[in-house]
C-alpha cells in the first residue's frame, strides 16, 4: 500500500495545486485558502489525524508529519480548518452529545471553519479570570461579553465560547464552554492588526447573545475541564509543526551555507537549530503515544520547547541575512521574525508552560518551601 505522504503528494501535483493556482495565483488571501482547504476536503483530506470512523485517515502521528512535509516542500496554501480539526473537533468527540457531534461531519466538509473564544482583555495567560457570563433565560443562555487574540475570528463560522455560568463559583468552577454560531443576532467581530501587518487575530463581542440549552458541550459549570482538554489538544497539535519546523530548518541553513553566508560558526548556530527541531520531533512521538491518543502534561512540554525552537530559528535567520532582513526585496524573514515573537503567548505564555511542566510532568510544588 502506497505510504499516505506519497498519495498525498500526487494529489496535490496532479489535480489539487494546479487547478487552484490557475484560480488564485499565489494569493493568500481568507477565500483562496478557503477553497483550496475545500478541495482538500472534497478528496477526504481535511483531518487525516482523525480515525476513519469520524471521517479521517486514521493517520499516525509520524504519517501526519511526513504530510506535513509535503504541504512545506510544494508551497501549499494555509490550511484554514486546523482549529476546528486540531482543537475543537476531538473536544467535541471526547465531551460532545450524539446531536452535538454532528458537527464533526460539518467540519469534515468544511461546512463549518471553527474559531476558540478564550482569552480575553483581562484573562489571557489566566484564563480563569475571565468575565464573559452566561446567565439563564428562557430555553437557552444569553452570553454577553468580550473575547480578545481569536484566531481567525473574522472568518470564522462557529466560536467555541467559555463563559461564566456561576459567579459565585470558586475562580475554576462555574465555568462552562458554548458551541456558538457566529452567524447569531448580537455578535460583532472587528479586526487587530499586528506589528507585520495581518490581520489574523479578531475581538469578538457577545451582547445579549442568546443560545439554546443544549449548545453547552460538556457539564454545565465544568468547563475548564473541557477546556484543559481542547488546550491539551492545542499544544499537542504544534507536534506537526515542529515536523515542519525541522524541514525548514534544514532548508534554510543549507540556503544559507550554499550561498556562502555561514561560515563556521553561524553553520554550528544553525545545526543545533536544526537538532534540536529533529529531537522535538522525536520526543513528541514518543509522548504523544505514551499517553493513548488523549494529550496531557507531556503536550505541554511539546508546546514550550515548540515556541522556544521557533523563535530561535527566526533570530538565527534574521542575524544571518543582517540588513537584508529589513532594507531586501523579499520580507519573508523579517515576518516571521515580527510573528515568532507571538509563539511564546498562543497557546499559553512561556512562564505558564514552565509551571504546568514544573507540577505535572516534575512533579514539583508549587510552593517552594513545602
Amino acid at each position: 500500500m502506497e505510504e499516505p505522504q506519497h498519495t498525498l503528494r500526487t494529489l496535490l501535483e496532479s489535480v489539487i495545486l494546479p487547478i487552484h493556482r490557475e484560480r488564485w495565483g499565489g494569493s493568500d488571501a481568507w477565500d483562496a485558502c478557503l477553497d483550496f482547504q475545500r478541495q482538500l476536503g472534497s478528496h477526504g483530506w481535511t483531518a487525516p489525524g482523525w480515525p476513519v470512523e469520524m471521517g479521517g485517515l486514521g493517520l499516525s502521528i509520524g504519517e501526519q508529519v511526513a504530510c506535513e512535509a509535503v504541504y512545506f516542500d510544494l508551497g501549499a496554501p494555509r490550511r484554514v480548518s486546523v482549529f476546528g480539526v486540531n482543537n475543537v473537533g476531538p473536544t467535541i468527540a471526547a465531551h460532545g452529545t450524539p446531536e452535538q457531534k454532528l458537527h464533526l461531519q460539518a467540519i469534515v466538509d468544511v461546512g463549518e471553519i471553527w474559531c476558540q473564544g478564550f482569552s480575553e482583555p483581562d484573562a489571557g495567560s489566566d484564563l480563569a479570570a475571565l468575565r464573559t457570563r452566561a446567565e439563564v433565560v428562557d430555553g437557552g443562555f444569553a452570553i454577553n461579553g468580550q473575547k480578545i487574540w481569536t484566531s481567525i475570528g473574522l472568518n470564522a463560522t462557529h466560536c467555541m465560547v467559555l463563559a461564566r455560568t456561576d459567579p459565585a463559583a470558586p475562580k475554576h468552577k462555574g465555568i462552562s464552554a458554548f458551541l456558538v454560531p457566529l452567524d447569531l443576532p448580537g455578535i460583532s467581530r472587528r479586526p487587530i492588526r499586528q506589528i507585520n501587518g495581518e490581520e489574523e487575530f479578531a475581538e469578538l463581542f457577545f451582547d445579549d447573545v442568546r443560545v439554546p440549552a443544549n449548545s453547552v458541550l460538556g457539564p454545565r459549570d465544568r468547563g475548564w475541564q473541557v477546556t484543559m482538554t481542547t488546550l491539551g489538544y492545542e499544544r499537542a497539535g504544534v507536534l506537526s509543526i515542529a515536523g515542519q519546523l525541522g524541514i525548514e530548518a534544514e532548508a534554510a541553513v543549507r540556503r544559507l551555507a550554499v550561498g556562502g553566508r555561514l561560515d563556521d560558526a553561524w553553520q554550528d548556530r544553525g545545526m543545533r537549530i536544526l537538532v534540536r527541531a529533529k529531537l522535538l520531533r522525536a520526543t513528541g512521538e514518543r509522548a504523544l503515544g505514551a499517553e493513548a491518543g488523549t494529550p496531557g502534561a507531556l503536550s505541554t512540554l511539546i508546546k514550550l520547547a515548540w515556541s522556544t525552537l521557533a523563535t530561535d530559528l527566526a533570530e538565527f535567520l534574521a542575524d544571518a541575512q543582517g540588513i537584508e532582513v529589513v532594507a531586501g526585496p523579499d520580507p519573508t524573514t523579517s515576518l516571521r521574525f515580527l510573528r515568532s515573537r507571538a509563539l511564546t503567548i498562543a497557546g499559553g505564555t512561556t512562564e505558564v508552560l514552565k509551571n504546568l511542566v514544573a507540577e505535572r510532568v516534575l512533579g514539583l510544588p508549587k510552593d517552594p518551601a513545602q
